[in-house]
């Protein structure tokens, strides 16, 4: 059974293993500072969020979330799930799907008016299990690196 619960302190290797095979997946390399910051910022859990799915015990899967505004959307924001990731021994075993049902969880419980991600068109392998609980609208995704 899988168990979805806040990452803790004693996680930290657990989740920079597991994050660091979410970066290798879209062929990305980020600095040690990068996983630094983003622990230290889950860990304090104002901005940005993160849950663990364990399986017997073990951290087997991460979600990290933020909640942002909007002009058009109803509740007091929209929750983004950034990144969502599962160690490659355990897919099909229900993680991801108890990842995305506690991250929905936390954002209607937050007042948030709507939960959404993106991945890539080619990541088939997570695109069954998004197709199963959630919608496609169609939108296609422009975004400029800024410097600094």
């Amino acid at each position: 059974m899988v168990i979805v619960e806040t990452l803790q302190p004693s996680d930290r290797y657990a989740w920079e293993e597991l994050f660091r095979g979410y970066i290798a997946f879209y062929r990305r390399t980020e600095p040690q500072s990068m996983y630094d910051r983003a622990w230290e910022e889950f860990q304090a859990g104002i901005r940005v969020h993160a849950l663990g799915a364990r399986l017997g015990g073990r951290l087997v899967g991460i979600a990290h979330f933020l909640v942002h505004g909007s002009t058009s959307a109803p509740g007091t924001g929209i929750c983004y799930l950034q990144d969502l990731f599962t160690a490659q021994d355990v897919r099909g075993k229900g993680a991801g799907r108890a990842l995305i049902d506690a991250v929905a969880a936390w954002a209607t419980a937050n007042g948030c008016g709507r939960l959404y991600w993106h991945t890539q068109e080619g990541n088939t392998t997570a695109r069954r299990l998004y197709d199963q609980v959630a919608v496609n609208p169609g939108f296609v995704k422009y975004q400029i690196d800024l410097p600094g």
